[in-house]
């Protein structure tokens, strides 16, 4: 479960990226994702440590190897306002924050947005009011030009409901716009589900139009402390190694279990996972701030060191 710190406003005016000159990028070229393996996926959530702004840019200039950036977490508000955490995506606080995700997206890396998360209602929303929430969901993706959405369903949904929201993501920006979910990775091997749908019945039935799963390997719904948890997915024979993300916490703070130790324990698994599935799906890595071993100094090295755990 990801814990939820800010949240992600509605009102979306497009006035961020003016304010400093800096032209709105056009949706970048991302290739479909269904065979595409061993992504490195970094959710950045903590914007600000304080007053203190926390870019997302150092995961490119050090080279880590990064694919995508999801940035966290969007919230469609009871009261008809998005907040991006605890303001609106077009407040002063976050125009450098996409001017560093424009140019971070110019030299390749996908950046998506996170849907919901710990904090309830945005999925009931879209659920129960589709015609009244997706329009704002849509203006946020549109505004910001962004490459993706990962749908992080921690509260009961219908089937259908899910369904309705992939189907008018991929009619509305094609089949080039990344679809992603966040499920416990239990779910996925016909356990424990905080989404209210079925998993593998969403799959038999949207699978083509999903690009793969950021699966949470933690926080008791899974391990990554060994291969046991990903094999278990996999081995049901219906979600591919190549649509299987495998979801880890960043530093063991951030939940009350679950965390490995990335250059020990995190390195083992990653490396006998690349091995067993040439077209393993990837690390997804909860969230960027205080990534050890660098911490909140460095933490960008996270990246970096599983991105070359996969080579």
């Amino acid at each position: 479960m990801k814990p939820t710190f800010l949240r992600l406003a509605g009102g979306v005016a497009g006035v961020a990226l003016a304010v400093l000159g800096v032209v709105a990028l056009p949706v970048a070229e991302v290739s479909a994702a269904t065979t595409e393996p061993k992504r490195t996926v970094v959710y950045y959530q903590t914007q600000y440590r304080g007053s203190t702004y926390v870019s997302p840019k150092p995961l490119l200039d050090n080279n880590t190897g990064v694919t995508d950036v999801l940035v966290a977490a969007l919230h469609l508000n009871g009261d008809g306002t998005v907040h991006l955490n605890d303001h609106p995506p077009g407040h002063s606080r976050y125009a450098q924050m996409w001017a560093d995700l424009a140019a971070m997206r110019a030299r390749g890396v996908r950046v998506s947005v996170m849907v919901g998360g710990a904090a309830q209602g945005s999925f009931q929303r879209l659920d129960r009011e589709f015609a009244t929430y997706y329009p704002r969901l849509k203006n946020v993706i549109t505004t910001y030009g962004l490459d993706g959405v990962d749908l992080d369903v921690e509260e009961n949904m219908s089937l259908a409901g899910i369904e309705r929201v992939i189907d008018a993501l991929r009619a509305d920006f094609g089949q080039d716009f990344v679809i992603t979910l966040a499920p416990v990775a239990s779910a996925l091997s016909g356990g424990g589900n905080l989404s209210g749908f079925d998993y593998e019945t969403l799959y038999r039935e949207r699978g083509s139009q999903i690009d793969w799963f950021n699966a949470q390997f933690y926080c008791g719904w899974g391990s990554l402390a060994n291969t046991r948890g990903y094999d278990a997915i996999v081995n049901r024979g219906l979600i591919p190694a190549a649509k299987v993300v495998a979801g880890s916490l960043t530093d063991p703070s951030l939940c009350g279990s679950g965390y490995v130790e990335v250059t020990t324990t995190l390195r083992d698994t990653v490396r006998s996972l690349v091995a067993k599935y040439p077209t393993f799906g990837g690390v997804a890595g909860w969230e960027y701030f205080t990534s050890r071993p660098g911490g909140t100094a460095r933490p960008w090295e996270w990246a970096g060191l599983v991105s070359s755990y996969q080579r």
